[in-house]
């Protein structure tokens, strides 16, 4: 069984995280492990249980033979570590544009220097997902951006949510 582990913060995730998710467990895994970080030196906008439960939740609308093959686990220290606590071969990665290789060839590099078994994948992301990242979702909603082609409406909802919160407390 080839298993695979998709690292990253998601704060929030988004319809570029959904779509890495679904082909990879469609096309490059038996079973799939989104993971987590738990990253607190980002500053993420959502702790990381609400990170967890929203990557959870949106993983519920994967069609019926993906959704048993994918989970959600939380993780902290080195990726390679947890890579190698739930028997995972690949790390997949996502790839929008030249800018992410660079420093995903700087990491897999170092993360082979850790463990050679653990190969990294890189899937490029589709036409129409290249440029979503979360740090800019969230910048374009707080501005009053639409950002409804970048996130489900749950994920767009508890982002409305949280700014309006952050408002109120003048954060």
């Amino acid at each position: 069984m080839r298993v695979g582990i998709y690292p990253g913060t998601f704060d929030p995730i988004t319809n570029g995280h959904f779509d890495i998710i679904s082909r990879a467990a469609r096309s490059i895994c038996d079973r799939l492990v989104v993971s987590v970080a738990v990253n607190a030196g980002k500053g993420p906008l959502f702790s990381f249980d609400e990170r967890t439960d929203m990557v959870r939740e949106e993983l519920k609308h994967l069609p019926e033979p993906l959704r048993d093959r994918v989970e959600v686990v939380g993780f902290s220290g080195l990726l390679m570590h947890h890579a190698e606590s739930v028997g995972a071969s690949l790390i997949v990665r996502g790839l929008r544009a030249v800018s992410d290789f660079e420093y995903e060839f700087q990491m897999t590099g170092m993360n082979t220097r850790l463990n050679k078994e653990v190969e990294t994948v890189f899937l490029m992301a589709s036409e129409r997902h290249q440029f979503i990242a979360s740090r800019l979702v969230k910048e374009i909603r707080q501005f009053g951006g639409a950002i409804d082609d970048f996130v489900s409406p749950r994920v767009m909802s508890r982002l409305d949510e949280r700014l309006a919160q952050k408002a109120a407390a003048g954060d």
